[in-house]
């Protein structure tokens, strides 16, 4: 921005604008006019439209320039035109033509110029930054997560063996009858039997 800035600010003045650079007839008045209306600044350029070999351009101080002569003169004149003449330094400047008696007659320049700009500088714009997306916010670690339930303890303790079955009473039910001792005693109670028939015939 600052580049384009100082590339706006370079105004090509043409001196006299449809006049030209030329013996003006209102003498150098016509030059006094165009050049009131206008801040001139460092980095501009003017430009002198003129037919080469009839007119020439020479930057002098200011007594040189009352006196239209070429004493202490920045550099030689410039013969040929059009001549385009870079402002490179704020003050007072001052230009005469040397031919003949053509700065007598008016063709002769004075013009002020500025080490700044005229208008205020440019205000950059900046784009303000988006506003921050806010984060979703993250659930609680133990909010969605089911609460571990401790194990229910077995309301009976496991066994290694069979377990014995209780009676009504408390006590432990009887074995079973041992069916071996059963058939001998009814065995001997068949031969007891027998033997006392045999005894009463």
């Amino acid at each position: 921005m600052a580049m384009l800035h100082c590339a706006a600010a370079q105004t090509v003045y043409v001196v006299g604008d449809s006049l030209g650079w030329t013996i003006p007839s209102g003498g150098a008045a016509a030059y006094t006019t165009w050049a009131s209306g206008k801040t001139f600044m460092v980095g501009d350029t003017l430009t002198f439209n003129f037919l080469t070999n009839q007119h020439d351009v020479l930057q002098v101080p200011k007594a040189s320039y009352d006196a239209c002569i070429s004493d202490n003169a920045s550099g030689n004149p410039i013969m040929t035109g059009p001549a385009n003449i870079t402002l490179n330094a704020a003050g007072d400047h001052y230009y005469i033509c040397t031919f003949g008696d053509h700065c007598q007659n008016g063709q002769k320049l004075a013009i002020t110029v500025s080490g700044t700009p005229g208008a205020s500088p440019p205000t950059i714009a900046t784009t303000p930054p988006p506003p921050a997306t806010p984060s979703p916010t993250s659930p609680s670690p133990t909010s969605n997560t089911p609460s571990a339930c401790p194990p229910t303890p077995s309301s009976t303790p496991p066994t290694d063996g069979p377990t014995a079955s209780t009676t009504p009473g408390g006590g432990a039910s009887p074995p079973p009858p041992d069916s071996s001792s059963s058939a001998v005693l009814s065995s001997f109670f068949l031969m007891f039997l027998a033997f006392a028939m045999t005894f009463c015939i």
